[in-house]
């Protein structure tokens, strides 16, 4: 586990002056999204998981707090994959280079295990959501990553699992990313929604081939342009999300 401070450090050299991620909500199929688009080109997006005593951040406000005392604040962020109690990652989980825990190939329990699943790589410039076993093959040097799952899409294609007649509706939220890598795109529905509806999401209104469930029920937002920064009733595990500077008046 990495202090808290070197992922910070690194993630100020990286953004510079960057623009924040842009959000907006949108309504397709009668479901209320909002949806956050982060461009690469000129955004640092950082994943955090423990502060310098090795203690999960757990809230968007603890990382907020942490960067504050080095002159920058926490834009957009998001839930980035699931965990355990002890808010562990899952599956493969990177930051700034190093390998905190291992990737998980295998088929299992839960929506985690539903195959096939994903990582979301980050690499300088670009991010780029990878089905697991095409990420195996590839082997890309990633800053940072998180796996989780299922994918929502393939190559173009909803994941074969899913049913449009399902009536397992929860709150959820999930990340696609273009084909040059240049732009991350998150969303988190405004009310239960099924795993079919939220993979058209990405594909049909979003426009991407590739896209990656991140979590559901326990999903939160922060967009400071919609005036939001979700709480929920308990810690998270990893989170992603974008660092900007101070404002002067700040």
């Amino acid at each position: 586990m990495r202090p808290a401070a070197a992922l910070i450090g690194l993630a100020a050299c990286a953004a510079g002056p960057a623009d924040a991620a842009t959000c907006r909500e949108e309504v397709f199929d009668g479901i209320e999204y909002a949806i956050c688009d982060v461009d690469l080109a000129t955004e640092a997006l950082s994943l955090f998981l423990y502060d310098d005593a090795n203690a999960p951040f757990g809230y968007f406000g603890n990382i907020d707090d942490a960067l504050e005392q080095r002159g920058q604040t926490l834009g957009f962020a998001m839930n980035a994959g699931m965990y355990h109690e002890d808010r562990a990652p899952v599956g493969l989980y990177i930051e700034n280079g190093t390998e905190v825990q291992g990737v998980v190939p295998n088929a299992g329990p839960g929506n985690f295990g539903l195959l096939p699943n994903g990582i979301l790589c980050l690499r300088e410039g670009r991010a780029d959501v990878i089905e697991t076993l095409r990420y195996i093959d590839e082997a890309p040097e990633c800053t940072d990553a998180t796996q989780s799952g299922p994918m929502l899409v393939i190559d173009g294609e909803l994941h074969p699992r899913f049913l449009p007649d399902s009536t397992s509706t929860f709150i959820r939220n999930g990340v696609g990313t273009s084909e040059d890598g240049l732009t991350a795109t998150f969303a988190i529905s405004n009310s239960p929604v099924t795993f079919h509806a939220f993979a058209r999401l990405f594909r049909d209104h979003l426009g991407l081939d590739q896209a990656l469930f991140l979590d559901g029920n326990v999903s939160r937002l922060r967009a400071p342009d919609l005036e939001r920064s979700d709480l929920g009733f308990g810690a998270l595990g990893p989170i992603i999300g974008v660092i900007e500077p101070l404002a002067d008046d700040e």
